[in-house]
């Protein structure tokens, strides 16, 4: 096709909720830099952060009006007279933080994340420096590759991004719920030969976690204690070696319970909320001998790496299949997953 010199995107215009977001038409795309590539984008999918922008719930700086959505999938249509990364024709999927190389993440590539402070994937073609795409793995589809660029890769990351407490054959990972940080956590674990426990709300999901490979399953509505109750599923109840930490102040102190002395928890997100009154201390860690770490998605190596894994391992990414979303009705798909409609990745279909 020849190359577009425009484009019809959605507009993050506020943050008055879902009428903030705008669908615009005929966007001049800008002229290629020497380092640009031109991505006609087939495919994003939705994080929690997308949802909480437009709500006016998110905790970091923003820079609006901007495109939404850091994850996007497609293929190279044209590139800038230096780049050397890629050509016409590939597939590519985008990096979160588009200057974040290497670890360990610096100030600055803090503050170029797709999607708030960047323009991110929600429109049909995109320009990103050769640095802030990845070459999608082979063994997926557009859909399914769209869904790397945040929570596989922060998964990734809390597995295996400190060296000394990485992932080995034998651990035991805890996950929290069926989002995508979790469910991504979970294939991995799996695919390197360690345990997992999950914990989740819902005999739907528990019997999906099964069908996954997960053979501890804990409700945590009806054991409010499930983090004594992880430990105890551990080889002689020494604690789990990893937590991956979705539900923030609301769910820290069961964490804290099930680690294992010089065990890592992972903090990602907050979707248990905000400050609680009853969150651990500072303390707290201290008595528990562990490492609290928090992370912000993760590097261009480390997506590199996990992209190997995801291909060597034939790791396909969940995503959901209650309905597809096409880039008009791209509303729809935020109020579905808003609902908790899901499991696995929400996507809207661009191209």
């Amino acid at each position: 096709m020849p190359v577009p010199k425009s484009t019809d995107c959605w507009v993050l215009e506020g943050m008055q909720g879902l009428n903030s977001l705008q669908l615009q038409k005929g966007i001049p795309i800008p002229e290629l830099g020497d380092h640009d590539v031109l991505v006609q984008i087939a495919a994003v999918s939705l994080n929690y952060r997308d949802l909480i922008i437009p709500k006016g719930k998110y905790p970091f700086p923003l820079d609006l009006p901007k495109v939404p959505c850091s994850d996007g999938a497609g293929h190279v249509l044209a590139v800038g007279n230096r780049v050397s990364r890629f050509s016409r024709g590939d597939k590519v999927v985008t990096l979160f933080n588009q200057s974040h190389e290497y670890n360990p993440i610096t100030a600055d590539s803090m503050k170029t994340g797709l999607g708030g402070a960047l323009d991110g994937t929600l429109r049909q073609f995109g320009v990103f420096p050769e640095t802030g795409l990845v070459s999608s793995p082979t063994n997926l589809t557009a859909v399914e590759a769209c869904t790397l660029s945040c929570a596989p890769l922060t998964a990734w990351n809390a597995l295996y991004g400190l060296q000394q407490s990485a992932l080995k054959p034998g651990d035991t990972v805890l996950t929290q719920g069926t989002g995508g940080v979790s469910l991504s956590a979970i294939q991995f674990s799996l695919a390197a030969g360690a345990n997992v426990i999950a914990t989740t709300s819902s005999d739907a999901k528990e019997s999906k976690l099964r069908k996954m490979g997960v053979k501890h399953i804990i409700n945590y509505k009806t054991t409010p204690n499930w983090g004594e109750i992880a430990k105890s599923l551990t080889p002689r109840h020494r604690g789990v070696d990893h937590v991956i930490e979705v539900g923030g102040p609301a769910t820290l102190a069961q964490s804290i319970k099930a680690i294992r002395p010089e065990g890592v928890i992972t903090v990602i997100g907050f979707l248990g909320g905000g400050a609680d009154e009853n969150q651990p201390g500072i303390l707290d860690t201290l008595a528990a001998v562990c490492t609290v770490r928090g992370i912000l998605v993760g590097s261009r190596q480390q997506m590199e790496e996990m992209n190997r894994a995801i291909e060597v391992n034939d790791i396909h990414p969940v995503v959901d299949e209650g309905k597809k979303f096409k880039f008009e009705h791209a509303k729809e798909a935020y109020e579905y997953q808003w609902d908790q409609k899901h499991f696995g990745k929400v996507v809207i279909h661009v191209h």
